[in-house]
């Protein structure tokens, strides 16, 4: 089982911590490009555009500011980085030892700045999406494409995918057709209407991925054991578990909240 998930936008700084090793991150072959793309991102956060350039709104202008000191900034474990709704439900780094070494084996962490990262794996806190067009590097999803498929095509190959990643992250790297390859959708319910909610999706999604990694139940190995062990959450967490048949190559498993 492989369990993909976004970074968060809002991260931890670490107040002390080792400097980034970026050949010491978890999937070494994605170290050249790493390094390209972190050149490329010191660059631009010098310039007097960068918020503009990188996406963002100027009351975080202080944290693109901070991507200039990249190389020499405290690094810590991206589960007590990344730190947002999605990684507050799943708690990655205050997991049981057998979950958390479940999780460092079966968690991928996808990344604008470093392609993909383990939960364990050192790293600074930043600034930059996915959905960036870095001068240098050119659109990030593109840039990451080739790049992710020689690193992870082979890993993915005849294993259960659950994708708790947003549609930007998707289109950086697809599972080859040899996995069981299946999008977690969050839907909320009320009065007989279904919407879809972000902040409701990424703590289900969070939520879903602990349960994954913390029962003590057989891993499951398909899109129905998938949903066998999400329905084991409903009226715990959810209403209502749904199963949909491929498309584009992925099956949808749908959480209904309240």
């Amino acid at each position: 089982m492989l369990v993909l998930l976004p970074p968060s936008e809002s991260k931890t700084a670490p107040a002390s911590g080792p400097p980034l090793d970026v050949a010491a991150l978890s999937s070494p072959t994605l170290g050249p490009a790493r390094e390209k793309v972190l050149d490329a991102l010191i660059e631009v956060s010098t310039r007097l555009d960068a918020v503009a350039v990188l996406g963002v709104g100027a009351r975080i202008a202080g944290e693109v500011a901070r991507n200039v000191d990249l190389r020499a900034a405290a690094t810590a474990r991206a589960d007590q980085v990344y730190s947002g709704v999605l990684f507050a439900a799943a708690g990655l780094s205050q997991l049981p030892a057998a979950a958390g070494a479940r999780a460092e084996e079966s968690v991928l962490i996808f990344s604008g700045l470093w392609g993909v990262t383990s939960p364990g794996d050192r790293i600074p806190a930043y600034r930059l999406s996915m959905a960036t067009d870095l001068p240098g590097i050119g659109p990030l999803a593109s840039a990451w494409r080739g790049e992710l498929a020689a690193a992870l095509g082979d890993r993915a190959d005849g294993d259960l995918v659950v994708d708790c990643r947003s549609a930007t992250y998707v289109t950086a790297w697809r599972p080859r057709p040899g996995a069981a390859w299946v999008q977690v959708r969050v839907v909320r319910e009320a009065d007989g209407r279904r919407t879809v909610v972000s902040h409701n999706a990424k703590h289900a999604r969070g939520v879903l991925t602990r349960h994954l990694l913390t029962r003590r139940r057989k891993v499951p190995v398909d899109a129905d054991g998938l949903a066998a062990a999400a329905s084991e959450l409903i009226g715990a967490q959810w209403i209502a578990v749904e199963l949909a048949p491929p498309v584009r190559g992925a099956r949808v498993l749908t959480l209904v909240v309240r």
